[in-house]
This record gives C-alpha cells, structure tokens and sequence, in this order.
C-alpha cells in the first residue's frame, strides 16, 4: 500500500525535469563547496532519528563552506509545524505530510528524501539456536493479539528449527508518538485487512495490546526485563545495542534480516516499481512521499522507510533554496559514506543522483514561474 500522490494544483517534486546537468550542476556543487567569506546561516527542526546524521554533515559542511545549518531536533510534528508556520527554512520528517497538509500549507512542500531507516522487531526468547522467523500475517495478529502463545501452530511452523518456549507472547510497543510507530503500523496496514481497518496507521496508534514504553530505549528496556517479550524499535538502535532481531518474511517469501544492503534494496525496488527512476518524460512529475513498506524484491527488507528534507521554496527564497539544494547534493552525492559511519543507510547512489536532479530541476522552475 503506497501513500496517495499529489494531484494538481500541489507542486510536484521533479515536475519540469530536463535533462541530466551532471557537468553543470558538478560545477555549482564545487563552487558552493569551496569556503566564503561571507557566513550564511540557515535554520531547521524536525525528526529525531536522522539527528545524530544531520549535525555530522551540517558540522562538516560547515567548516568546507562557512554555511552554518542550525538543527533542532524537535520531532517530525514539529518539524512540519514549523515549516508550514515559516519559522524555519527547512524541516525534517519521518512521517509524510497528507495531502491534507499539503493543501492547508498554502504552498508548495518539497519532500527530499535524504537516508533510508527500518524498524527492527526484538524479543526476548532466552536459548533459541537461530534467529526467529516470522510472517507479515503473523506479526500483525500477534500485535492485534491474537496470537498470545509462543507455540502456536502458525509460529512453530515457521520455526520448525526452534524450540519454542510454551509461555505468552508479551507485546511491548511505543507509549509516545513516533516516526517508528508511524513505519511499523504502516507495514501492518499493507499487510493485515484487519489492522488496516481496526489500528490503522499513524505516530499515535491505540494498540489492541500490551505495554508502552517511551522512546527506543524503553521499549528495548522492557523487551530484555521479560522473558517472552516482542516489540519494535529503530534498527540503528537495534544494532548499537546488539539486541536480536526477527527475520521478516518479505513480498517475495523470503525471510530478511535489517541489514543495510536489505534495507536499501526496498527504496531501490519501490522507486523502480513505482516508475521514480529514469529520464523519460513520463517520470518526471513524481511524488516522492513513498511508502517503502512490504517492498517488492527478492532482497528487500519488509519494513523499511525514507526520512525527508521538507522544503518550501516560495516560503525561503531562492538564495536559501539554492544553499540547501547545494548542502543536499553535497550529503547525498559526494558524502554518504557518513551515513554509513553512523549506522544509517544511504540512498542508493542512482536514487540520489535523481533526488538531487530533480530538486534542482523543480527549484529552476520554481524561479522560472517567480518572474
């Protein structure tokens, strides 16, 4: 299940594409690159999740160009908020703005998608020989609960490796509104009628049950405190932590583990399915508020998302804009490897390339219709 695209007269990210200004926009990249002498200072607030990446690349982009990015991580609500408000010259965001949202804006939004995240499911099943292995169907009747035993037939028949301890199934989920929340009931959304129709998706999503805990750290906290626990968290968190993770069943019947090729493989195969990629005129006008949930692809993993740059041209100007264009091809193009460093994953380099192309195209015409 994708997010509904953009109908006119919303603006569409990429939508006068020409094309490619590789050499062009290579000369524009090193030019803002070099350092001025004259300090720009630009402002954002949003998500917390890419923070850690944020004020990595802000820090170093800095000390190359003398443009300064002050960032407060605030949460994806306030992030838009304050965009939609023209308080800020960017937000960021891990949950898409609705059409809705777009509409009562009262201009253009541009959604940049800048590293990939996943939601990462651990529990804690003291003695298993293997990692556990569960089915989209499966994992959305244990959230709705149910499922409530470990050794129900629909688990250890997907297990049959494991012996599986005769004990209840304690669900453990977000207290606190989040970007995780949102990734995770939108996977159970695309792949349970009956969450979609009961749960539904959203930051705050009032779960059939369990227990809350606030942020990563609490859930991962009550998650390791009792035997026969499961819940979801961030798979950077996931993966700092050491903490075991399920294998998820994919679209293609394949069993994925949260790992940055899997990860990454999902955007890959959404934005090809989706027809995102490419330069022919057809593929241009796109809406890059995509869902990257139960992906298609033999490799890809099953809950996955983009996180966003939001940008509103009209709002900043074109200076500011061609500053934050010129950051983003930066991060994005010539140093993504610091994602990587941080546990983050980055965009493939082809879905980059086009990000940046089509933001350049879409600020061009951005200006073009200013005059």
């Amino acid at each position: 299940m994708r997010f509904a695209l953009l109908t006119a007269p919303l603006f569409f990210l990429g939508a006068c594409t020409a094309a490619p200004k590789e050499a062009a926009r290579s000369n524009d990249s090193a030019a803002t690159a070099a350092p001025s002498t004259t300090r720009v200072d630009l402002t954002g607030a949003g998500a917390t999740f890419p923070y850690p990446l944020y004020a990595r690349w802000f820090n170093e982009y800095a000390t190359r160009t003398n443009v300064r990015i002050n960032y407060q991580s605030i949460g994806s609500g306030g992030g838009i908020r304050q965009v939609v408000a023209r308080t800020v010259d960017f937000g960021a965001t891990d949950v898409p703005m609705s059409d809705d949202e777009l509409a009562g804006a009262g201009m253009p939004v541009l959604h940049i998608p800048t590293v990939i995240g996943a939601v990462a499911i651990t529990y804690n099943l003291p003695g298993l020989a293997r990692p556990l292995k569960l089915s989209p169907d499966v994992i959305a009747d244990i959230f709705l609960g149910a499922i409530t035993q470990w050794t129900h037939p629909r688990i250890t028949a997907l297990n049959p490796s494991l012996t599986l301890p005769a004990t209840d199934i304690l669900v453990v989920h977000r207290a606190d509104g989040s970007g995780t929340s949102f990734i995770f009931s939108d996977f159970l959304s695309a792949v349970s009628t009956a969450w979609a129709a009961g749960p539904g998706r959203g930051k705050d999503v009032r779960w059939p049950v369990g227990i809350g805990g606030k942020g990563n750290e609490g859930v991962a906290g009550q998650v390791k405190q009792m035997p026969g626990a499961i819940g979801y968290l961030e798979v950077v968190y996931a993966r700092q932590n050491r903490l075991p993770v399920v294998h998820v069943r994919n679209a293609a019947g394949r069993f994925i583990s949260p790992m940055p090729f899997e990860i990454a493989s999902a955007a890959t195969s959404v934005l090809e399915a989706a027809r995102l990629l490419g330069d022919d005129t057809d593929r241009r006008e796109s809406d890059l508020r995509v869902s990257l949930v139960n992906a298609p692809g033999a490799q890809s993993y099953p809950i996955a998302s983009f996180t966003w740059m939001l940008i509103a041209p009209s709002a900043i100007g074109p200076d500011k804009s061609r500053q934050l264009a010129a950051f983003i091809r930066w991060a994005l193009i010539e140093n993504p490897e610091v994602a990587s460093t941080l546990g983050y994953v980055p965009l493939p380099s082809e879905a980059a390339a086009r990000i940046v192309d089509r933001l350049d195209a879409a600020l061009d015409a951005t200006r073009a219709r200013s005059r």
